[in-house]
């Protein structure tokens, strides 16, 4: 069978497009059926299907069970916890201790259950675990909890009932389709966002909040998706939400349950869809508020030992080997898709989920560094489990891979060697415009190298690229905006300031974000504020601040004073991105570089009939620039130097240019001649393609 699996592999070759990977095959043949068989298994245990296996968050937890013999119903409450002796649950009516009126009983499955009285529980009560194991006991919440909160004056974590008199009622039907006739019409722009720092003031945003200011500022900006930061439960604001506690539970930070369903609705009605990043790659270390020791050992939902602790991030790593740690993760995905109505997963982490040693200090610089032993086959075949869950709950479901290693083969179909995702992010595009603005002076920007990571794509995936997402705002970094200007960005972004630095910043802020969109495979990052060139990198209320909100808010005013550059930037990012759903420019992947000339500071290429042009260089302005094209008439559709861009004006819009033919020059010999102002790009457009000469 593995012959014939490999033989297939081959003969319809997907990733095997790449012929470095032929020595690989029988690897690669192997790790996809090990997922397949893990798939037939669970499917042949749970009904035939993966989404029946996904019930962890319908058995455990706290329900109310109307269908009983009893009019009135009962509440019902089971947990697992295999090394446990005993199990309470604690609340007012207990005064928060032991009561054999709220023991649950013990089953030989390791599962602990009691059925309750209808009275026990109202809506909001407050409620924790005590559990007892050998040689000790605590508290804990449970592990399908689905909403827990936080004492304001004790800072304790506790579950919550939550059952409200109504269910929300949502307005829009079902997940926003993005079937591949809708892609078309409707590019992935991705618009990341995180719902307690999106407003200017100096606290913890709302669901509510976010969806009456801060949707509508992205719907205006035309972005398509919203990507939402966060949402997971987590203790720790300052983690950004990658500290995961209670993987069931919407941020009670930011509001209810209901007023995040209606953000997602909202959203949903006005277009938008909605993503979310889940965290499945690690746990916070936390054990009173997680799941790490839940049970009183650390090996529960983790490795034992060593391998169970990510030294970097300080927290928990769960062992995709265990039956019940898929069915607890299958079904979190499964939870947000059916109770939320999420239309995508930004999945969190995945290099530390495939490596042993977690990818800390690798360069990953050969293909041997993906094919070894110290490869997580588990967790690999957890990511393929996950992708094909999602995918049959909802086929036009999108899920994005976020791994900085480049494991091969991530975004291609399971079918051809991969692994399930939609799409990847491009994350060393981001890292490259990071180290450029660090190291290099823009006059010594390498440009065939920046062509080369902006356009080195594997050709089975479908690729996200982005300029800086939170990753490059976070504190001890820099937003983009802030390495181009420096101090200045606080004193010199009135646009009557004319100096050298400030038209430096503003212009080449510009160029980096339309270069990376025009070089996108199929889709576009931006994170929130970064659109305006948001000056200030982004740092939660900690000790080390003084608990200070100053830099977890969004300076949304800056973009709305017309007296200052951030405003034209804003103006520009609008325009930008309204070309790219206008010209259809992803529908074409295809990206041809006409010219690159390293002393000149110029790069020219052409996407689905259209022509980009960036000059970068710092002084020289040219005239009567030429380069190779297809022999036509080109209209300029597009240009940075616009003045309400915050440019000098120096070109006309909408001008025409012809192409002509010139036998003495290299190349096809039909060339455009174009007048290329310093640190500006244009935009053409054929517009009527002629014969060649």
């Amino acid at each position: 069978m593995k012959k014939c699996l490999k033989d297939h592999l081959l003969s319809d070759p997907g990733i095997f497009n790449d012929p470095y990977l032929l020595s690989y095959a029988d690897i690669i043949s192997s790790r996809r059926l090990s997922a397949i068989g893990l798939e037939d298994k669970i499917k042949q245990e749970n009904k035939g299907s993966l989404r029946s296996f996904a019930d962890y968050h319908k058995i455990f937890g706290l329900h109310f069970d109307e269908d009983t013999d009893n009019d009135k119903g009962s509440w019902i409450f089971r947990e697992w916890a295999p090394n446990a002796k005993e199990m309470f649950i604690v609340c007012e009516k207990t005064s928060w201790l032991k009561n054999k009126d709220f023991q649950l009983n013990k089953k030989d499955n390791h599962v602990f259950e009691r059925r309750f009285s209808k009275e026990t529980f109202s809506h909001k009560d407050l409620f924790r675990l005590k559990i007892v194991w050998p040689g000790g006991e605590g508290d804990r919440i449970p592990t399908a909890a689905t909403r827990v909160v936080q004492d304001p004056y004790t800072d304790i974590f506790n579950a919550q009932v939550w059952q409200p008199k109504e269910q929300y009622k949502w307005k829009t039907k079902k997940n926003l389709p993005l079937t591949k006739r809708s892609q078309a019409k409707r590019p992935l722009l991705i618009y990341e966002a995180h719902v307690g720092m999106a407003l200017e003031e100096g606290r913890v945003g709302t669901y509510v909040e976010f969806e009456n200011y801060i949707l509508p500022k992205i719907v205006d900006a035309g972005y398509t998706a919203v990507q939402l930061m966060a949402i997971q439960e987590h203790p720790y604001y300052g983690s950004f939400g990658y500290h995961v506690a209670n993987f069931f539970a919407p941020s009670s930070r930011f509001g209810t349950p209901e007023e995040l369903k209606s953000l997602i609705d909202a959203a949903h009605k006005k277009g938008i869809k909605v993503f979310m990043d889940i965290i499945h790659s690690h746990a916070v270390n936390n054990e009173v508020e997680g799941i790490a020791k839940f049970d009183g050992t650390g090996y529960q939902f983790f490795h034992d030992g060593p391998k169970g602790y990510h030294r970097q991030w300080d927290s928990r790593c769960f062992d995709y080997g265990k039956v019940y740690v898929l069915k607890f993760l299958l079904s979190n995905l499964k939870f947000w898709i059916e109770e939320f109505k999420i239309d995508g997963f930004r999945f969190d982490g995945i290099t530390s989920m495939l490596f042993k040693d977690h990818g800390l200090g690798r360069a990953f610089a050969s293909y041997k560094d993906y094919y070894g032993d110290d490869v997580d086959v588990d967790a690999l075949s957890y990511l393929y489990l996950a992708n094909s869950l999602a995918h049959d709950i909802n086929p036009d479901f999108i899920t994005i891979a976020e791994d900085v290693s480049g494991y091969p083969g991530l975004a291609a179909p399971i079918s051809k060697g991969g692994t399930g995702f939609d799409y990847r992010y491009a994350m060393g595009i981001a890292d490259f415009w990071i180290r450029l603005l660090k190291d290099y002076k823009d006059e010594l920007w390498p440009l065939g190298t920046l062509w080369y990571e902006l356009t080195t794509k594997r050709k089975e995936e479908k690729t996200i690229s982005y300029a800086e997402s939170h990753d490059q705002a976070l504190v001890g970094d820099k937003t983009h905006m802030m390495h181009l200007m420096g101090n200045n960005i606080y004193t010199s972004m009135k646009k009557d300031n004319e100096s050298i630095e400030t038209f430096r910043g503003v212009a080449l802020h510009k160029m980096i974000r339309l270069i990376t969109i025009a070089t996108a495979g199929s889709g576009y990052l931006n994170f929130m504020g970064n659109e305006f060139g948001h000056p200030e990198w982004v740092d939660f209320p900690s000790e080390r601040n003084n608990f200070s909100y100053h830099y977890a808010r969004r300076q949304w005013s800056l973009k709305y004073d017309q007296d200052l550059y951030f405003s034209c930037l804003f103006e520009f990012d609008k325009k930008m991105i309204a070309f790219v759903k206008e010209q259809d420019l992803f529908s074409s992947p295809d990206v041809n570089l006409l010219c690159v000339h390293e002393d000149d500071k110029v790069i020219a290429f052409e996407r689905n009939q259209i022509i980009f042009v960036f000059n970068f260089h710092h002084s020289n302005s040219y005239s009567d620039y030429m380069f190779d094209v297809q022999p036509g008439e080109y209209k300029m559709i597009f240009n940075s130097d616009e003045t309400r861009f915050g440019g000098k004006g120096r070109l006309k819009q909408d001008h025409i240019h012809f192409s002509f033919f010139d036998s003495k020059r290299f190349g096809n010999g039909n060339l455009i001649s174009l007048y290329l102002p310093t640190r500006t790009a244009m935009v053409l457009k054929l517009k009527l393609k002629l014969k060649k000469a």
